[in-house]
């Protein structure tokens, strides 16, 4: 049975009711107190919360606008902010860039390419690094591929100094900010923070890692295969005269202190920095990271302690001992005659200090003062700026065109280059030290472990010291004290 006709229109109005009233609920949306009560989506509309509950009203679909085109590049906008503060003395640059979407980013590759050339010697890597200058050579550049930045959306993509992201890399906002003429702004404050683009560091870091390492290591082995060799063929410097059986003091207590001060500190510095510096190259492949860690760690909080040690130690010995090494005329004939070490049988007159020793205190004095100041610049890094004033004293008197004004960077990659050249030079001089001290010659070692040498030795070797502190003759037969029969040295 059919349901009434006026059933059936009560229900399909009902029926149509719901339908024009579901969407309008679909509007309002129940939430309680303590949920959020604004649109997230657009902050500046908010509704109350007011208890027990609000509401939060949806926004319509909002109107979808089509990001712009690139701008042609004489339409980019390079604006300088306001000039130097006068509280911070710092002001900006800001690069309005339109074309941002789209564009290819360079990767390590690219970069490393254009930084670094594919060969370059160690004299011209150490030429880039005291110019500043990373670009000597060519760059390398490569074309953007096509596919990835249509020329219709990056039409900046082409070969330059900085072309791989196209309108990204401006080269004349780069330029400014690469030669220091760009004002530059930056939250953290420091005397190296403003530097955005530093060139020296990849010749820098390339000369450290290879032609550095090369000649030093090839400095230090070859000076001790030297050494091996005149030993092989000179042999032992032994005492030729018999022995007397009697001593005189060579070094007092003071003096011994202060060359042992500096000696046993140098030794710290010298091996400690050989392990921070080959490390990587060395240690790392043998030991691995997790061993080689600790011992870097070790090896610089000695290095940098143990300097003052070493610093103390000089000027000790510098103020004992540096008027007995003034340079005379002895010391020309010492020189001329090999100070006898190439001959048996060969005394050269002599002080105190010869003229073999008196090279080596000019060269330790020289060489440690120059590595302790690189030294400090590098334990208080950015407060010493050495080598843009050194430079400019040189150009004053050669004529020469070294950099005068240089990134704080730059100051710290010269000084630790500086460091390791004078450090490599003065390891080398020390091993000729050491040997002549021990197994070179005999005798000498008791002059600075005992004090006292044998009478006979300083007569052979030092024979006008002898004469000047005994006011007796080199020459003079000394007879050995009573009851002892009269030996030779072996």
């Amino acid at each position: 049975m059919r349901p009434p006709a006026l059933l059936r229109r009560i229900a399909a109005a009902a029926g149509l009711a719901v339908l024009l009233v579901l969407p309008a609920a679909a509007q309002q949306v129940q939430v309680n107190e303590g949920d959020f009560g604004r649109d997230v989506q657009d902050p500046t509309l908010m509704e109350p919360i007011e208890p027990p509950s609000s509401t939060v009203r949806l926004d319509p679909p909002r109107e979808i606008i089509p990001a712009p085109a690139p701008l042609p590049r004489d339409e980019w906008q390079v604006t300088r902010m306001a000039g130097p503060s006068a509280d911070t003395g710092s002001s900006s640059v800001r690069v309005d860039d339109p074309a941002d979407a789209g564009m290819v980013a360079d990767s390590f590759a690219d970069v490393m390419s254009r930084e670094l050339p594919a060969q370059e010697s160690g004299l011209q890597l150490l030429g880039q690094l005291m110019r500043g200058d990373a670009q000597s050579t060519p760059p390398v550049t490569q074309a953007a591929d096509p596919a990835l930045a249509p020329s219709a959306a990056n039409p900046e993509a082409t070969v330059g100094a900085l072309s791989i992201g196209g309108a990204h890399n401006d080269a004349e906002i780069w330029s400014a900010i690469r030669e220091g003429r760009a004002a530059i702004d930056t939250q953290v404050r420091g005397p190296a923070t403003a530097t955005l683009i530093q060139d020296a560091g990849m010749p820098w870091l390339t000369f450290r890692h290879g032609a550095m390492l090369q000649w030093g290591g090839w400095l230090l082995l070859g000076t001790l295969a030297a050494l091996a060799l005149f030993f092989l063929i000179r042999g032992r410097i032994r005492i030729e005269g018999h022995a007397t059986g009697r001593l005189i003091e060579r070094f007092a207590f003071i003096e011994r202190f202060g060359h042992w001060l500096t000696a046993g500190s140098f030794i710290l510095l010298a091996i400690t920095g050989l392990l921070v510096l080959f490390g990587r190259v060395a240690l790392i492949p043998l030991f691995g990271h997790q061993i080689y860690s600790p011992i870097a760690t070790v090896s610089k909080w000695v290095h940098n302690n143990v300097s003052w040690a070493f610093m103390l130690g000089l000027v000790m010995i510098f103020v004992m001992w540096v008027a007995q090494n003034i340079p005379n005329m002895t010391d020309l004939r010492w020189l001329a005659k090999g100070g006898g070490l190439f001959s048996k049988g060969t005394h050269v007159h002599a002080w105190k200090f010869n003229a073999g020793q008196k090279m080596v205190f000019w060269s330790v004095i020289i060489l440690g003062a120059s590595i302790s100041v690189s030294g400090l610049s590098l334990m208080f890094p950015f407060d010493f700026h050495l080598f843009s004033h050194t430079f400019g004293f040189i150009n004053g008197m050669l004529g020469t065109s070294l950099p005068e004004t240089m990134a704080p960077q730059h100051e710290m990659q010269l000084a630790q280059t500086w460091h390791a050249i004078v450090a490599f030079l003065y390891i080398a001089i020390i091993f000729c030290h050491i040997y002549i001290g021990t197994i070179g010659m005999q005798g000498a070692f008791d002059a600075m472990g005992s004090g006292d040498v044998e009478v006979q030795w300083a007569r052979e070797h030092h024979d006008l010291w002898y004469e000047e502190v005994t006011g007796r003759s080199a020459h003079e037969h000394i007879p050995p004290p009573q009851g002892q029969a009269t030996t030779r040295h072996s």
